[in-house]
Formats: structure tokens, sequence, C-alpha cells
């Protein structure tokens, strides 16, 4: 065993297993998620067969979210690998970028809304129809996870700040970086899964 290897926290080691229980609760975290979105868009697929479901086009602003999503998940990454190779002011440049263009994202989502209400497509009420109600509740419901991955983005910038982040401390970017990537993934499946059923 080499001396550095010797003096190596049981952090570091937990991290280097890929085991730590944080990263357990993570990945715990995003199995339910995962399932709940799964429900959601079954849901939609029988409620649809069912009848009575209005058709209408998706606001093209969504390509953009899209877009601008993607944008946030490679601003990530790049803060992730900067973070391997002790580049910290890469590393907060690439987290500000993140949360910026996270932010972005969620005012994009409130001006598509609004392009599906001027469409007349409404979440509830007399003139609402499931079909419009479960694609507020997608964009909704995702939307509020997003949330929870800019406050966890911004804490981890809060620790890099302060030098916290580093090639020897991963384990909080680490998980921010997995918790983004899969929140952009699920977006990705749920703007594929709109467009295919529309």
């Amino acid at each position: 065993m080499k001396p550095s290897e010797a003096i190596l926290t049981e952090q570091e080691k937990e991290i280097g297993l890929g085991w730590h229980p944080k990263r357990v609760l993570l990945i715990l975290l995003i199995f339910s998620i995962v399932m709940m979105f799964a429900a959601f868009t079954s849901g939609y697929i029988v409620r649809r067969d069912e009848g009575n479901w209005r058709e209408f086009s998706l606001p093209a602003s969504l390509l953009f979210n899209t877009l601008v999503i993607a944008l946030s998940s490679a601003a990530m990454q790049w803060a992730f690998y900067s973070a391997k190779h002790d580049e910290i002011k890469r590393v907060n440049l690439g987290l500000l970028l993140t949360l910026a263009l996270g932010v972005v994202f969620l005012f994009g989502q409130v001006h598509s809304w609004g392009d599906l209400v001027a469409g007349r497509t409404f979440f509830g009420g007399a003139d609402a129809n499931p079909s419009g109600s479960f694609v507020y509740v997608l964009m909704g419901v995702h939307a509020f996870h997003l949330i929870t991955g800019l406050v966890f983005v911004a804490v981890v910038l809060k620790r890099s700040l302060g030098y916290q982040v580093h090639s020897r401390a991963m384990l909080s970017i680490g998980n921010a970086t997995l918790y983004w990537h899969f929140l952009g993934g699920l977006w990705l499946y749920l703007y594929s899964f709109l467009l295919l059923n529309h």
C-alpha cells in the first residue's frame, strides 16, 4: 500500500467504492421519482384511450427549454470535470452557469404554461380537458424537482466557494451532478413522450 493510500479518510474510501450512504439515498430518491413519473405517463396513455381527449399542439417554447436544460447539464459536467482536476475557479463558474440555466429553464416553463393558456389549454375548471391537465402535472412536478436540484447545486457552490470541493472531496459535486443529469434526462424523456403521444 502506498503512503498516500494509507492516509485516505473513511469518507474518501467510501466515495471510491461508490457506496457512500448519501449516494445510496440519492439513488433511492431517483428510483422513487422514476416510479412516480412512470405512473404518470402510464396513466396518461390509459386515460387517453378512454376517449374525451382533446388534442392540441405543444408550445414551441418547450424545444427552447429542452435545449437550455441540455446546456445546463453540460455546464454541470464541466464543473464536475474541473473539480477532479482541482480547477476551482472553473468549478465555481460551471456551477453558476448551471444555476443560471436552471432558472432560465424554469422561467421558460412558466412561459410555456402561458402559451398553453393562450391556446385555451387549462389545468382545471369548466374548460379543462384531461389531456391538458396531464401536461401541466408532468411539467409542474418536474419543475418542483428541478427546484430541489437548484437548491442542491447552490449548496455545492457554497461549499466550492469555501474550497471544500476538489479532487479529494468529490462526494457533494458527484451527487449533485448525478441528480442534475437525471433531471435533464427526465425532462428529455417527458418531452419526447409528449411529442410522440400528441
